[in-house]
């Protein structure tokens, strides 16, 4: 084994607990009144954005494990995105709940469902907005588990 590579490894969870773990994850993608009105009238040359990323965030929550290198896989028992815009503030706000039954944490599929949520908007809507930007992305609950309960 190469020197570098023993400094890099993917934790044994053999030996841990299965329970329910449930987390939460929030992030913005902050665009322009204008890109954020045509989403709502439903303009956007791409179709529908909402319901896009609302696919988007959860299918990119279940494959969560092939997109990052040491994540172990988890069985999902759910997953649930909000994707609400603020027009005065120019955001969208999405959250992600990821429910899982397992022996490590669902904090980084909560966290790449919102990723993979904003990424959707911004593709779909890139044609009229450059200036997009996703931003404020972090875990907002954690529940079950060793560590025990996180609230931001």
């Amino acid at each position: 084994m190469n020197e570098n590579n023993k400094k890099i490894k993917m934790i044994d969870v053999g030996n841990k607990k299965e329970t329910e773990r449930i987390a939460e994850a929030t992030g913005k993608i902050r665009l322009s009144k204008e890109t954020i009105q045509a989403i709502l009238k439903d303009k956007i040359p791409k179709g529908n954005v909402f319901n896009s990323a609302y696919i988007a965030g959860i299918t990119m929550a279940k494959k969560t494990s092939e997109i990052v290198p040491l994540c172990h896989p988890i069985r999902i028992t759910s997953i649930e995105l909000e994707i609400k815009p603020d027009i005065g503030n120019s955001f969208i706000l999405i959250t992600s709940r990821v429910k899982a039954f397992d022996r490590t944490g669902a904090e980084m599929e909560a966290l790449t469902a919102v990723i993979g949520a904003a990424l959707t908007i911004y593709d779909m809507c890139k044609s009229l907005d450059k200036r997009m930007v996703i931003d404020e992305v972090h875990l907002l609950t954690k529940k079950g588990g060793k560590s025990g309960e996180f609230i931001w």
